[in-house]
């Protein structure tokens, strides 16, 4: 409620309070003590009443003073609102004109074919606006005429209508009726706006208020999809490319501006909005977008008519009537924006060019690459913000963000966005992917004399194409096989004598480079060592030990495992030798071993067979 329309509730108040009985005033008048109300249960003294009558006129006193500058504060903000309806009128027109210019362009055929088409859209753009600019304004007259003010007069002293619509020099039916809201005498007055735009209950409004609530709705719907399905397709007989569309969806209720984001970015990705009409649509959308009912003064359910028109004086409800027309008017330059980047170039402004050469960060001898050459523009004045999943931006120079990382594992997938602001001050957010693939610091040390595949072996082999992000490994005489620690076993084929294993590396974009051939001399396994238990050729045995082994020594670094099919024994002082299968002694050879001196020679003579299936006879002298 108004502060004029609490001083007119108090007057009436006042006059009223007066009929009452004694005992009822002094209850009435909420500043008096307990003490005094009990004072008062018989009769009223005349220091009581002269009390009472002063706290009355004193509130109302108050309330007047306080009301006259809310309303003069209203008169100010509604000139304000209205000289920033010309700034958004005057700055769509702008747009409007480039276009319009651009299509008389005959040094640039192809530009003019492209703004002629868009013309039409301007022209359908300008028509749903105008249609809301001109409801408001009746609105305001109607408002105006129900508070008994003079509509008639124009642009004398003392009128409230500075200039009547179409008498402005251009005509410009976009432009809403200028107002002097400093001489309406009924500044305070409410219940005309309440009858006229609320109607009865604030929950469920059926004044005029309601058609204006549609009206909105309808425009926030229009000119978005306005916007997407105007995106012109390629060549030299430009038209409207029908593949780009928005559906708007219904919003009216959202606990917070985030929550109502997202459900803005949701409808846009369940349409097919063109990239660079994304950030305007969500934000055009976002600006006529009202929470429909909320919780007034403990009240729930209250429309946003109810909420924004209850108890209104007329000089609010004439600003806020002004304020949707700003928001109308705003939503129609951003989408002339968007209509003449289709045209005339990027929306953005850039005011500093560098040179910027991009390519390959390491190449190898004889390997072919290619640069990339290409002006780089940014404007100085509007950094862009830069971000990355899981890291941090060092710092923001020369128009690029500068991330610092280090390289960890085989290859890093890095992501993160860019955003800069438009010459509208609308973001444009785009999201950026790079994959670095980090390779291991390698050097090489080679000992050519011993270069030997094993015939029959799987000879492990480490192979690496530094500066290439992956490693190809050939063989020619040998057959190769990775293994799951990312080497290769290596296995000679054939009888001949030599093979040969070539590393190269892979290219980004898929090119193969040779970079080394190694030729390898082909031999069979050397002969493995025999053990008796754990005893070497050449030791002391136990006379106890039943196991025999064949394997290699340290002096040969190769894991190969021999099975031992059957040995042949003689000890000395014996009279015999025996036989057996397997690697382990039988019974009779070891009755043989126990009855023998100590520090009598022992001889074994092993067959065995080889990874290679090459079967050789091992033999091995040992001592008991």
């Amino acid at each position: 409620m108004s502060g004029l329309a609490i001083s007119n509730a108090l007057q009436n108040f006042i006059s009223k309070i007066l009929f009452l009985p004694v005992t009822l005033r002094i209850h009435a008048i909420p500043s008096m003590n307990q003490n005094d109300k009990i004072m008062a249960g018989a009769k009223e003294t005349p220091r009581q009443k002269m009390i009472g009558m002063m706290y009355l006129v004193l509130t109302a006193l108050l309330a007047l003073n306080v009301s006259k500058s809310i309303l003069d504060a209203f008169v100010a903000i509604e000139e304000n609102m209205q000289k920033a309806n010309l700034t958004e009128l005057f700055r769509g027109d702008e747009r409007k004109d480039q276009i319009q210019e651009a299509a008389l362009d005959l040094t640039n055929p192809l530009q003019a074919k492209k703004a002629k088409l868009l013309l039409s859209a301007v022209d359908d753009l300008d028509k749903i606006t105008e249609k809301r600019i001109q409801l408001i304004d009746k609105l305001k007259l109607k408002i105006l005429e129900e508070c008994g003010e003079d509509i008639e007069s124009v642009g004398k002293e003392g009128s409230i209508l500075i200039e009547k619509k179409g008498n402005d020099n251009d005509g410009n039916q976009l432009k809403p009726l200028r107002m002097n809201l400093e001489n309406v005498s009924g500044k305070d007055k409410y219940d005309e706006t309440m009858r006229i735009m609320i109607g009865e209950n604030i929950k469920q409004p059926t004044g005029d208020g309601m058609k204006l609530w549609k009206s909105i709705i309808d425009f926030r719907k229009e000119i978005t999809e306005l916007v997407a399905s105007s995106q012109l397709g390629a060549g030299d007989n430009p038209a409207f490319d029908k593949d780009y569309y928005f559906k708007a969806p219904k919003i009216n209720k959202f606990k917070e501006q985030k929550e109502l984001k997202g459900m803005i970015e949701k409808a846009i990705k369940e349409s097919n909005v063109h990239p660079d009409d994304k950030a305007m649509i969500a934000e055009i959308y976002s600006s006529l977008t009202k929470e429909k009912l909320s919780t007034v003064n403990g009240v729930k359910d209250v429309h946003w008519i109810g909420k924004t028109f209850d108890h209104a004086p007329t000089v609010a409800a004439l600003a806020s009537l002004s304020s949707l027309q700003k928001d109308i008017l705003s939503a129609r330059a951003d989408a002339l924006t968007v209509l003449r980047s289709r045209v005339i170039g990027s929306e953005f402004s850039f005011t500093t060019i560098i040179p910027l050469v991009r390519g390959p960060e390491v190449v190898n001898q004889g390997e072919e690459y290619q640069l990339e050459v290409m002006m780089a523009v940014y404007d100085k004045d509007k950094a862009p913000e830069v971000t990355i999943e899981g890291g941090e931006v060092s710092e923001i120079r020369n128009g690029k963000g500068i991330i610092k990382m280090r390289g960890q594992g085989n290859t890093m997938d890095l992501s993160g966005t860019v955003s800069i602001k438009n010459r509208s001050g609308i973001k444009r957010t785009m999201n950026w992917e790079k994959t670095v693939t980090v390779m291991k610091p390698s050097g090489s040390i080679e000992l050519p004399e011993l270069n030997v595949l094993y015939r029959g072996y799987n000879n492990k082999v480490n192979a690496t194409a530094s500066g290439f992000p992956t490693t190809t490994l050939t063989g020619s005489g040998a057959s190769l096989t990775p293994t799951s620690d990312g080497m290769h076993n290596a296995r000679p084929t054939g009888s001949g004598r030599t093979a040969n294993l070539t590393v190269s590396g892979r290219t980004a974009d898929g090119r193969t480079v040779a970079l080394k051939t190694v030729q390898y001399r082909v031999l069979n396994l050397p002969k493995p060592t025999m053990y008796w238990g754990a005893v070497a050729d050449g030791g002391t045995g136990s006379p106890y030990e039943k196991n025999l082994f064949t394997k290699y020594g340290d002096d040969i670094p190769l894991k190969a495992t021999f099975t031992v099919l059957s040995w042949d024994i003689m000890v000395e002082g014996a009279k015999l030798s025996l036989k057996g299968q397997g690697n382990k002694l039988s019974a009779d050879a070891l009755r043989m071993l126990k009855a023998a001196k100590s520090g009598s020679r022992v001889g074994y003579m092993l067959r065995v067979k080889g990874p290679d299936n090459i079967i050789r006879k091992i033999s091995g002298a040992f001592k008991i």
